[in-house]
């Protein structure tokens, strides 16, 4: 009996795949790459049409000797590495490394781990990929052409350790740009006015002033209120036009990857990164007990919304089982991500969707069965009808001006019975009926309120919007927002503070450099634009050599134009009152891995650190301390007594100023996904809860808080 090796990438893989297969398959994993470029060179030879120099990855010696002795007992050979380009590029480098043929049909691929995609894939291997895999080694070599060569220029020009990115400098443009967006920007007042309203024998409903004179109306300040309140004194409220209608509301398509990043940080508060950490597990496969091991979701890494027809089928048929035949969808037509669509694999959903998410919470981490239940509700509801609203618009007419009232209410839920998409506003959607109002009817008045108001900034990026924009904008691919978002916060470029991103001073500083002399390498055109050269070169359009010579040909010029150009840039250390007990000097604040913390400004001669401690302005509830924010070795914050370890009190929930209204102990803010968060006394005894404090807005990013000094 003949004997096949199948390569997958994970041991995770590997295990679920084996179950599928019969005896004569035996799986290996590669570990994920195998080869790289080096990190201690260059690796490019640009003057060799950028031939890259690809070695071992260091620690991958006996994994290679595993495979390779594993080749030698194979008839055949089959790499079922990830079906994208990264994955291509695996399968290609096993290939050279095994010494396996290149016309030979050895890759296979499949959207999902299931036995009938893994068993109908092993039945029809294909040759490699090329234009893949050079699509793949153009974007490694684009950035290592960018980083390699821009990285070293700001250590000379502003600090050790900086890095520049081909893809992470233009988010962090974004950010910056926001930012600087927000501060220049000048509020105006404006006013509303509110009435509340009751036919007889009703429950009241409210109306906004809306129309002077049959013209939208405009008050911004608080003597133009006076003089409209002034003239509504002793006016009748009339029912001027009464509009009652039908509308529908269609449920989202099924998630791709930066959907569901947003979503998921939306509704579960996972990270990017969490979310496809935890993707990749449900992608791979677990164990369901006597089920055994199976891939539960389709593969994590698409931006297409399209479904197979098996999929739908089944979809519908377990919604007209469940909940009717009035809640089957009919042919829903995806709306998918704005920009350039590859449609390369389906959308995320589930492998099989009669394997409902409380069925198998038992075999799943608390992580994994809610990101699966996520998955599953939306591709759930994809496939079935819309959700019909009643609404009615009602006019009332006082004078010269115009109150309008709206409500609606819904009448049959469609989709929304299952899952309903959540908004980076954070506004919820509210049933609001009106009585019965017939046109001529006189309403009562029975309160007006007016109400102060500011124009308000474009709101701060967080996760889920700015994934949201570089999908927009076409900023790198489904596969590189968790680690864009994760470079830049680990560079120091930026800090996330209350879900918000902000610019640092230095990432401000890295920024402005760029503009000013790279000003392709941070414009969003044309990063964007190079995206779409790499998936033509994937689709065979464009050569790949070509393609990095076009860029690097300029890119080599401007570099040694700006070298000569930049003067010094120095960003001091912020100085602390804090004196170091070694030597006495002045510590100052660095940024690490994990954040800020105090060193002593005398390096290498004195390497005294310490951890910096912020205060919250929060006295510890067990003694006369002070609490404050401290991070945890794997980076997480916390809070606890600034009297450690006399006071060994701590709390992962950020404390309130606002003392229990029962019990006056210390009380601390609950946030939930999706949800309002709350404030919660730590007493157990009383556990009384209330609406948070309001807090005073950030108005600028720590980090590096002193001005940059030029120096020529």
């Amino acid at each position: 009996m003949s004997r096949i090796l199948v390569i997958v990438e994970s041991p995770a893989k590997a295990k679920t795949i084996s179950k599928f297969l019969g005896k004569k398959y035996f799986v290996k994993a590669s570990m994920g790459h195998v080869r790289d470029l080096p990190k201690s060179q260059f690796g490019v030879n640009v003057e060799e049409g950028f031939a890259p120099k690809y070695i071992t990855i260091r620690g991958k010696g006996d994994t290679i000797k595993d495979l390779r002795s594993a080749v030698k007992k194979a008839d055949q050979v089959l790499i079922a590495s990830d079906p994208d380009r990264e994955g291509e590029a695996i399968a290609w480098h096993l290939q050279k490394l095994l010494e396996i043929s290149d016309d030979k049909p050895c890759r296979i691929e499949f959207n999902e781990i299931t036995k009938q995609a893994v068993q109908n894939a092993a039945r029809h291997p294909r040759p490699i990929d090329l234009n893949r895999v050079n699509a793949q080694q153009a974007r490694r070599i684009l950035d290592r052409l960018v980083g390699y060569n821009l990285s070293p220029l700001l250590w000379r020009k502003i600090k050790k350790g900086l890095s520049a990115g081909r893809v992470q400098s233009v988010a962090v443009r974004l950010i910056s740009d926001r930012e600087a967006e927000i501060q220049a920007f000048v509020p105006e007042e404006f006013w509303t006015l509110t009435g509340l309203f009751i036919k007889t024998g009703n429950a009241p409903f409210e109306g906004r002033l809306l129309k002077c004179n049959n013209k939208n109306i405009d008050i911004k300040t608080s003597e133009e209120m006076q003089e409209v309140l002034d003239r509504l004194k002793g006016s009748q409220y009339t029912v001027s036009k009464v509009v009652r209608k039908e509308k529908t509301r269609r449920p989202a398509p099924p998630f791709t990857t930066s959907t569901l990043q947003q979503e998921a940080y939306r509704k579960l508060n996972f990270t990017a990164r969490k979310t496809m950490m935890t993707a990749q597990q449900l992608y791979e496969g677990l164990d369901l007990g006597k089920e055994g091991t199976s891939g539960l979701i389709t593969y994590l890494r698409t931006d297409s919304t399209r479904i197979s027809a098996d999929a739908k089928e089944d979809a519908r048929k377990y919604v007209t089982e469940r909940f009717g035949a009035g809640y089957a969808g009919k042919e829903n037509a995806a709306v998918g991500g704005k920009g350039r669509i590859q449609d390369a694999h389906e959308a995320i959903r589930p492998t099989s969707i009669q394997r409902e998410p409380d069925q198998i919470k038992k075999y799943l981490t608390n992580d994994q069965h809610k990101l699966y239940k996520l998955i599953w509700s939306r591709f759930l509801a994809s496939q079935m009808s819309q959700a019909v609203y009643d609404t009615t618009s009602v006019d009332i007419k006082a004078g010269v001006y115009t109150f309008r009232a709206t409500g609606s209410v819904i009448v049959f839920q469609g989709f929304m019975k299952v899952y309903i998409e959540s908004h980076d506003n954070g506004e919820k959607e509210e049933e609001k009926l009106l009585p019965d109002l017939n046109e001529g009817e006189e309403v009562e008045a029975r309160s007006l309120t007016p109400k102060q108001n500011f124009t308000a900034p474009p709101p701060r990026y967080t996760e889920a919007t700015l994934v949201k924009m570089l999908e927009e904008k076409g900023i790198g691919r489904p596969s590189t927002y968790a680690p864009i978002i994760e470079t830049i916060i680990k560079r120091a470029y930026v800090v996330r503070e209350s879900k918000q991103f902000y610019p640092t001073e230095l990432g401000d500083i890295v920024i402005a450099m760029l503009k000013n002399h790279f000003q392709d390498i941070i414009d969003v055109e044309f990063t964007a634009g190079m995206e779409e050269k790499l998936d033509s070169i994937e689709e065979g359009g464009q050569d790949w050599v070509q393609v990095l010579d076009d860029f690097y040909t300029p890119f080599s010029l401007t570099l040694a134009k700006a070298e000569g150009e930049i003067g010094r840039i120095k960003v001091p250390d912020e100085v602390t009152e804090e004196v170091c007990e070694l030597c006495g000097r002045n510590l100052v604040i660095k940024i690490g891995r994990f954040g800020k913390f105090l060193a002593c400004p005398g390096f290498p001669e004195c390497r005294n650190t310490k951890p910096l401690l912020e205060p919250i302005g929060v006295k510890c509830p067990r003694c006369e301390g002070e609490i404050v924010a401290r991070r945890s070795k794997k980076g997480r914050k916390f809070f606890g007594c600034n009297r450690f370890p006399q006071c060994d009190f701590v709390t992962w929930d950020l404390p309130s100023k606002v003392k229990c209204p029962q019990c006056g102990d210390l009380m601390v803010e609950k946030k939930r996904a999706g949800k309002d968060s709350y404030l919660m006394c730590i007493n157990k005894n009383c556990g009384s809860k209330t609406a948070p404090e309001k807090k005073t807005p950030r108005k600028k990013a720590t980090g590096q808080t002193k001005s940059a000094v030029k120096e020529n």
